[in-house]
């Protein structure tokens, strides 16, 4: 496998009215290659993918006040929570980076997967020649 050998493409993923989870999976698997049938576990075989319409992600159930992010200062008393729905108000982008981030593999490859990935809150990205939408 070489890496000049490698065509990267560009996804465009409109995000709304999608499932926060299989969004994050979609995206996961073609940062990584997996669509591909020269995928290799160890190469960066993927494709970079811009999401667009992040504000307009749905999730199911009660997640908006049950599902939460935590965050330790590391100092006595530094935990603090947010719920879902209080980070979806202030940055939409970082939960769905953050969805995508943890069904990544925990190694080397996953902060070059991570950087092909773009995502805007609403329909910021312009469209250039040879990008593929979904």
């Amino acid at each position: 496998m070489k890496k000049n050998n490698l065509v990267q493409k560009t996804y465009i993923i409109d995000a709304s009215d999608q499932i926060l989870g299989r969004l994050a999976t979609r995206v996961a698997d073609i940062l990584r290659g997996k669509t591909k049938p020269s995928f290799v576990c160890n190469y960066d075989t993927g494709d970079n993918v811009v999401v667009t319409n992040a504000s307009k992600i749905k999730v199911t159930g009660k997640k908006l006040l049950d599902k939460k992010y935590y965050h330790y200062s590391g100092y006595p008393g530094g935990m603090s929570e947010k719920t879902l729905g209080k980070v979806m108000e202030k940055d939409p982008a970082w939960v769905i980076k953050t969805a995508v981030k943890g069904m990544l593999p925990k190694n080397k490859l996953q902060n070059i997967f991570i950087k092909k990935l773009q995502i805007f809150a609403d329909d910021g990205y312009q469209m250039k020649e040879g990008d593929i939408k979904l």
